[in-house]
C-alpha cells in the first residue's frame, strides 16, 4: 500500500512537470503564429498522444517470451524489453495517462489559439467555429487512438522492440 502511493506522488509529479514543459512549449510556438503553424503544433499534440497511448497499450498487452530470448542472445533492447513489461502498468500509466492525457489538454488549449486565428480572419460565428475546432481536434485523437489500440495489441511485439532500442540507447544497463 506504502508502495501504490509512493508511486502515485511519483506520477503526479512527473505529470506536473511534463504538463509545464509542453505547455511551456506550446505557449511559446503558438504566441503570434500564423494559423498553419497553429493547426501543425496542435496536430504534433495530437499524434504525440496517440503514439504514445500505442506504447501504453503495447506493453499492456506484450509478451515477454521474445524479449527474454533477446536478451538473454545479447540483442539490443533485450533487457529494456523485459523491463518494460515488467512494469507494465507503470509504463502504461506515464504514455497513457501522463503523456497521453497531457496532449490531449494541451490539444486542446491550442485549439483555442486555431479558434482565436479564425475568428480574427474570417466572418464565421464564433460559437460555430469554436464548436468545429473541439469537435475536430477530440474526434481525430479519439479516432487515433482507437486505431492505435487495434494497432498497438496486434504487433506488441515490435513496438516494444523499437522502443525498447531507443531505451536502450539512453540506459546505462
Amino acid at each position: 500500500m506504502k508502495s501504490n502511493y509512493r508511486w502515485s506522488l511519483i506520477v503526479t509529479i512527473l505529470a506536473f512537470g511534463i504538463s509545464l514543459i509542453m505547455s511551456l512549449f506550446s505557449t511559446v510556438v503558438l504566441e503570434n503564429v500564423n494559423l498553419l503553424i497553429a493547426i501543425l503544433v496542435t496536430f504534433l499534440f495530437i499524434l504525440i498522444g496517440i503514439i504514445f497511448d500505442i506504447i501504453g497499450v503495447a506493453v499492456t498487452s506484450g509478451d515477454d517470451t521474445a524479449f527474454h530470448s533477446m536478451s538473454a542472445r545479447k540483442v539490443k533492447g533485450g533487457k529494456m524489453g523485459v523491463r518494460l513489461l515488467k512494469n507494465a502498468s507503470k509504463v502504461s500509466s506515464i504514455c497513457c495517462d501522463v503523456v497521453g492525457d497531457i496532449c490531449g489538454i494541451i490539444s486542446g488549449t491550442a485549439g483555442v489559439s486555431i479558434v482565436a486565428l479564425l475568428i480574427k480572419y474570417t466572418d464565421m460565428n464564433e460559437l460555430i467555429i469554436s464548436l468545429i475546432v473541439t469537435a475536430l481536434i477530440s474526434s481525430l485523437t479519439i479516432g487515433g487512438k482507437a486505431l492505435g489500440k487495434n494497432y498497438a495489441m496486434n504487433k506488441s511485439t515490435q513496438i516494444i522492440t523499437r522502443v525498447s532500442k531507443i531505451l536502450s540507447i539512453f540506459s546505462k544497463n
